[in-house]
């Protein structure tokens, strides 16, 4: 006969048990164990929750305090992936050792503020829309390459995601084994957050369109190329912006149903969306947030020259204010001995400067 105190102890071992044990999933071939806690929620991304996937190696905890959500994580996917190294992308994914801290009540502003990074997904994997290639045409103008194109193979796989050259995974659109592994049937798909604190979410419907549309118009330019190493392709002169480049698109206030930072406020809730159309996730942040990322214009930026800050900041992936021959991307790292003047193997923002300026002086056709 079991005796009371020993009888409760069984009864809350047992509770526990059932409540945490692990959720099979079956991802591609094979099942992998997905060791979840969310107070005792799965689907409750915005309390307290662990993601340790045995299988992938994802580490990724969160915690909350008064003020803040704190994402401790080693940004490995918890799902299927493409296969990497690939002809289209030639690195590796591996563990990266990051710490997002999130405000836990988000002050709207109203006003976009561009970001590179703006927000990351619930499994730790970051949102990075934009991308560091760009096209240069003989006749002066620069054009930054997106990331869903079909001039240049970036070697996005099914997730609408690739690896970094420091083998960080991330996400350039909807990350679809995410959106498929949840089990709640609603419309709206809590995936991630941005930085600001407002949540990121996906319409499964996608009846909620963004705001741009494709400009009007020829685009200039001759003799452009895109090259790096191993690769390099001859683009066609002109042409109708046809949504291969950033600045093909213009956003047009009431255009669609959300705004400038593809954001839409729903029942007295403000949130961003995902969507399968530009700018597919947000370029901008309409909320107050702290980064290390420089603010800069809209992602409706006119064609020609890049943004110094943004063009630096893509290539310094270690961020300490200084691009190696390594990190140089496109046709800087053929030109980058010679845009190295002071020879000391590194590329400074001033010398990077230098050579824009350099090559918009050059006599134009």
């Amino acid at each position: 006969m079991i005796k009371p105190k020993n009888f409760l102890l069984t009864l809350i071992i047992l509770v526990c048990f059932c409540a945490c044990k692990n959720k099979n999933h079956e991802h591609g071939e094979h099942t992998h164990v997905h060791n979840e806690v969310s107070n005792l929620d799965d689907q409750n991304y915005f309390d307290e929750y662990m993601l340790s996937d045995q299988v992938y190696g994802t580490k990724t905890i969160v915690t909350i305090t008064e003020t803040q959500r704190i994402m401790v994580t080693n940004s490995l996917p918890n799902h299927n992936t493409g296969k990497f190294p690939n002809e289209g992308n030639p690195n590796t994914i591996a563990a990266q050792n990051r710490k997002f801290e999130f405000p836990l009540k988000p002050v709207f502003v109203g006003k976009p503020t561009w970001i590179r990074e703006p927000g990351i997904a619930i499994n730790g994997i970051k949102f990075e829309p934009g991308t560091g290639e760009v096209v240069q045409c003989e006749s002066g103008e620069n054009y930054r390459v997106e990331a869903f194109q079909d001039i240049i193979d970036l070697g996005l796989d099914f997730n609408n995601a690739h690896v970094q050259p420091t083998g960080a995974y991330h996400y350039h659109g909807a990350p679809v084994s995410i959106i498929e592994t949840m089990e709640n049937l609603e419309d709206l798909v809590h995936i991630g957050f941005a930085h600001d604190g407002f949540p990121i979410y996906y319409s499964r419907s996608g009846k909620y369109k963004p705001s741009y549309r494709l400009v009007e118009g020829i685009r200039e330019g001759e003799d452009c190329s895109y090259e790096r190493p191993g690769i390099s392709v001859e683009v066609a002169d002109g042409g109708h912006h046809d949504g291969t480049f950033n600045s093909d698109f213009e956003f047009v206030d009431g255009l669609g149903d959300l705004d400038e930072c593809n954001g839409i406020t729903i029942d007295d809730e403000y949130m961003y969306l995902v969507t399968s159309e530009f700018p597919y996730v947000s370029r901008c942040l309409m909320g107050a947030f702290e980064s290390n990322q420089r603010g800069g214009p809209p992602p409706n930026r006119p064609a020609g020259k890049p943004d110094l800050n943004e063009l630096f900041e893509q290539m310094d992936i270690n961020k300490d204010d200084k691009i190696t021959e390594a990190e140089a991307e496109g046709p800087l790292k053929q030109m980058f001995k010679s845009v190295d003047t002071n020879k000391d193997e590194f590329l400074s923002k001033e010398e990077l400067k230098k050579h824009l300026n350099d090559y918009d002086s050059r006599p134009k056709r």
